[in-house]
């Protein structure tokens, strides 16, 4: 089902249960393989925001809102009206060629995951956003190769994060990938890697413009008694960024170095690597 706009949209019945799935679109690349893998892990909505003609044709449990995705902070906003909507439920969002992957995933849906997360009684997952690009840039000039994906195996760096001189409570602020080896090209603001890419929606809950949430024990990355799961976001965008940007397009030649590793589409590759983990989850 289409809508045309947002507001058109929230003014309609929702029928649909069970977690959400928002994927921002801000162009065709990869929405096909965007929807099928979020599709296979089990969400009841799969919400897709963009401009008309990004989607071919209708596809089950998929709904269209025709907004055109704007700069993040534009694209925020969107998320944030969206939150009421869905009080109490799973919200998982992302854009258009970016893939969620969580521990076990290939055998464990999206629900069991979401369950297993209200037993720890954490409404939020800590999610790391790792940067897939294409090995060879001639075959591949936008960045993008789904068939022959790479991503750093290492380079990725955390720190305390402050806010009015004080550390705050087992948040940090995570660096790595593509935006820390090419940051020359990538604002300050822009480089990190963290993001809360899955929570359960409340009334009032908010995304802030630097990607946090506005209930601080939602930003942590685990309870004070022990490691909680965590998930990654593995994604293009930056890879399409730096490759369409004219300031950085043709100062660079490859993304590879000696730490690339072919990205298997695999959450056990993910586990081996330590960018993600199962806490208490077996």
């Amino acid at each position: 089902m289409t809508y045309p706009t947002l507001d058109a949209y929230l003014g309609s019945p929702d029928p649909s249960s069970g977690p959400v799935a928002i994927i921002l679109a801000e162009d065709r690349t990869a929405i096909a393989r965007t929807l099928e893998h979020h599709a296979r892990l089990g969400f009841g909505l799969i919400l897709v925001i963009g401009p008309g003609g990004v989607l071919e044709g209708d596809a089950e449990g998929v709904v269209h809102i025709e907004e055109q995705i704007g700069d993040r902070d534009f694209a925020v906003g969107l998320l944030n009206r969206l939150i009421d909507r869905f009080a109490g439920r799973w919200v998982y969002w992302c854009f258009n060629a970016e893939f969620l992957y969580f521990p076990f995933m290939e055998t464990r849906g999206i629900r069991d995951f979401t369950g297993f997360l209200e037993e720890e009684r954490r409404d939020a997952v800590f999610s790391y956003v790792v940067d897939l690009y294409a090995g060879d840039l001639d075959r591949y000039p936008d960045g993008v190769s789904l068939d022959a994906a790479y991503f750093d195996g290492s380079g990725y760096y955390a720190f305390d994060r402050y806010r009015d001189g004080e550390a705050l409570d087992r948040q940090f602020d995570v660096f790595g990938g593509l935006a820390w080896r090419f940051e020359q090209f990538v604002p300050w603001e822009r480089r990190r890697i963290d993001r809360i890419a899955l929570f359960r929606a409340t009334e009032g809950l908010r995304i802030a413009p630097d990607l946090t949430l506005n209930e601080p024990e939602m930003n942590t990355v685990s309870c004070p008694w022990h490691h909680n799961a965590t998930i990654a976001v593995a994604s293009f965008r930056v890879a399409k960024s730096l490759k369409r940007n004219p300031g950085s397009m043709f100062e660079i030649d490859s993304f590879l170095w000696r730490r690339s590793l072919p990205f298997r589409w695999h959450s056990e590759q993910l586990l081996e690597e330590g960018i993600i983990e199962p806490g208490q989850w077996f």
